[in-house]
């Protein structure tokens, strides 16, 4: 099913012929630079279950995304409600990972701005927030492209053990 679409891209749900590829790019370091470490092909399919679960759940995740041109799996981008666990839960997040091949060619922001579009018009969100390593500055650059907002708000992220992954960004966006 579609999420949304945007000019050049299509949000939808997770589909099987999507693994393989999903795998592929969560097996590239320079993908995962800003992640503890790769995934195998047994964590990319519990990842998918998982989000495909969460979207079933709370009607959002961090979906499949797609070029419209080819239907070609490109990367993922979302919407994921966290709980607790962060100092500034419960919150939703806006996030993405997209093959290397698609680098440098505005999909990130495209597809983020949309799903902020889609946070707040649809799922009638006031406040949706973003964080990434500090040193990931393609990740920060596409955050201030769709107008969120970094208050200095920065924290150690609990959950990640690598010292050098641990600082964060936070940024937020408000309807």
């Amino acid at each position: 099913m579609v999420i949304f679409e945007t000019n050049r891209l299509i949000i939808r749900e997770w589909i099987e012929s999507d693994r393989p590829n999903f795998y592929e790019m969560s097996a590239d370091e320079d993908v995962m630079k800003f992640f503890p470490k790769t995934l195998t092909k047994e964590e990319c399919d519990r990842v998918v279950q998982r989000l495909k679960d969460l979207n079933a759940k709370n009607g959002c995740c961090f979906w499949s995304c797609e070029l419209k041109e080819t239907n070609t799996f490109i990367g993922l981008v979302g919407l994921n409600k966290i709980e607790d666990g962060l100092p500034f839960a419960p919150c939703v997040e806006i996030g993405w990972r997209f093959s290397k091949n698609y680098w440098g060619k505005g999909y990130a922001t495209e597809a983020a701005k949309g799903c902020l579009e889609y946070g707040f018009e649809t799922l009638n969100l006031n406040e949706i927030v973003s964080f990434a390593v500090k040193d990931n500055k393609n990740s920060i650059k596409v955050m201030e492209s769709i107008g969120m907002v970094n208050n200095m708000s920065n924290f150690i992220h609990p959950k990640v053990d690598v010292p050098n992954l641990k600082e964060h960004v936070l940024f937020k966006a408000h309807v």
